[in-house]
């Protein structure tokens, strides 16, 4: 009986196709079936010269010309053109999602969303741009991308007239125009005009950072900065001043520089009204009046005012000496302590004082020097109320009070306030001179004895009596002098009391 049926079935599937053994019960199916494998589509659109080979699909294209819709939604009254998309429809109202992955379990309500979601799975990219080569999972994003090398922009605003090679992109332009934030925060409700900056946002809260760096493994809470990041290990400089040519890696930082071309310092402070090129420099110059200090050591517990000062500072924990002297091999924890030492072997000197023209290598140095012609002495004692000039003499004094002395002579033992008097002194010991006469070659321990034997050459006697007018070349002169108008004799002979104002005399009568 069975037998009986397979050949009643067969007699009624009397045409079979001689290339895969198809059958079909009319021989008009078998020729538009044989149109697969010849290819050949007789059917095409007077329009727009696309061909087809069966007719019905002729009409259904049709209908992307004529913009007719012949099928109506009962639940909603949507139209459409082709009768497979209203099925599909259906099942937004019905909820049928009748296509379901076997890998991940996610189910679909239409096949072709089916298919394109599987080539997450397989990695399938089955369309490949002619001109890159670049290959997509979807026919529409191949579309879009091509825009890119066309410079095709279909989608324009109707209310500031800008082009978009996107609709997407056009739909959250409009949102400028309109306002609408229609994306919330479920975490604060701060709202957002587009998802991707709602999910961007969302990582504040999570600490998600999944873009990580394969290089040194830092992590980014988004692609973008992870991008900027690579130029750090690339040394890409993407971005060139059209003025200087100098190049950034950065576009903010460009345009930063640019404002050194035009002047142009858009931030400025309401406290005191200074002005800035850039907002950085603005918020590291608002701390100076709140005194703010963010940035903490965890070593030693010291704030910082700027993130850049407590990198530089954590060198003085970790000894790490990042910068090296090309001529002598010094190393530095600083850049800019390596730029003032190479001014030692350069003999450059650019900080210049506008009252008599010295010249220094370092602004700290002219800027010490610029009290001699002010007679500013910000440093005051708070023992004795004497004022001085500068920090380092005032520390120096102090010590005259609490009669520190910790700096001590290792040939010697005997102790010193300062430093520079140790240094000084330990030249009686080595009996180096490093002092040279540029005039006569005669060397000097000291400075000071260079600057004072200087003026046997030159015949300068800067140190005047105020009783006599007479001058002097240095300072122990007229200090001996002084002793005739005011009778004073500090050297007394033990052996027979008498007293004397030189000490050269006191040497003799002994």
């Amino acid at each position: 009986m069975l037998l009986n049926q397979w050949k009643l079935c067969d007699s009624e599937k009397p045409y079979s196709c001689t290339t895969c053994d198809k059958r079909f019960s009319e021989l008009s199916s078998l020729k538009r079936h044989m149109k697969i494998h010849t290819g050949e589509r007789p059917y095409f659109c007077s329009i727009c010269g696309k061909r087809f080979r069966q007719t019905i699909n002729l009409k259904t294209h049709i209908r992307c010309h004529t913009g007719e819709k012949p099928y109506s939604c009962g639940a909603c009254g949507k139209q459409f053109s082709h009768m497979i998309n209203l099925k599909t429809h259906m099942r937004t109202h019905t909820g049928e999602k009748p296509y379901s992955c076997s890998t991940c379990g996610k189910d679909f309500s239409n096949f072709s969303a089916f298919k394109t979601h599987m080539r997450f799975h397989t990695g399938e990219k089955p369309h490949s741009c002619d001109t890159c080569g670049k290959g997509f999972r979807h026919m529409m994003n191949l579309k879009t991308h091509m825009r890119t090398h066309t410079g095709e922009k279909p989608y324009s605003c109707s209310t500031c007239g800008k082009r978009f090679s996107h609709k997407s992109t056009l739909e959250r332009h409009m949102r400028i125009h309109t306002g609408e934030k229609p994306h919330s925060c479920t975490i604060c409700g701060k709202r957002f005009c587009n998802l991707s900056a709602l999910k961007s946002h969302t990582r504040f809260h999570t600490g998600e950072k999944p873009h990580s760096c394969g290089t040194c493994g830092k992590g980014f809470s988004h692609m973008v900065n992870l991008k900027t990041h690579m130029r750090i290990h690339t040394g890409e400089k993407p971005y060139s001043c059209n003025t200087c040519g100098k190049q950034f890696s950065y576009r903010m930082n460009l345009k930063t520089h640019m404002r050194t071309h035009t002047g142009e310092k858009p931030y400025s402070c309401s406290t005191c009204g200074k002005d800035f090129s850039d907002f950085s420099a603005l918020k590291s110059h608002t701390r100076f009046h709140t005194g703010e200090k963010p940035h903490s050591c965890d070593t030693c517990g010291k704030r910082f005012s700027h993130m850049m000062n407590l990198k530089t500072h954590m060198r003085t924990h970790t000894g790490e000496k990042p910068y090296s002297c090309s001529t002598c091999g010094k190393r530095f924890s600083q850049k800019s302590t390596l730029e003032r030492h190479m001014r030692i072997h350069t003999g450059e000197k650019p900080h210049s004082c506008s009252t008599c023209g010295k010249r220094f290598r370092h602004m700290m140095n002219l800027r010490t020097h610029m009290r001699t012609h002010t007679g500013e002495k910000p440093y005051l004692c708070s023992a004795c109320g004497k004022r001085f000039s500068q920090k380092s003499t005032l520390e120096r004094h102090m010590q005259s009070h609490t009669g520190e002395k910790p700096h001590s002579c290792t040939t010697c033992g005997k102790g010193f306030s300062n430093l520079s008097a140790l240094k000084s002194h330990t030249r009686f010991h080595t009996g180096e001179k490093p002092y040279s006469c540029s005039t006569c070659g005669k060397r000097f321990t000291q400075r000071s004895g260079l600057e004072t034997h200087m003026r046997i050459h030159t015949g300068q006697r800067p140190h005047t009596c105020g009783t006599c007018g007479k001058n002097f070349s240095d300072s122990s002169a007229i200090r001996k002098h002084v002793r005739v108008h005011i009778g004073e004799k500090p050297h007394t002979c033990g052996a027979c009391g008498k007293s004397f104002s030189d000490e050269l005399k006191f040497k003799i009568n002994r």
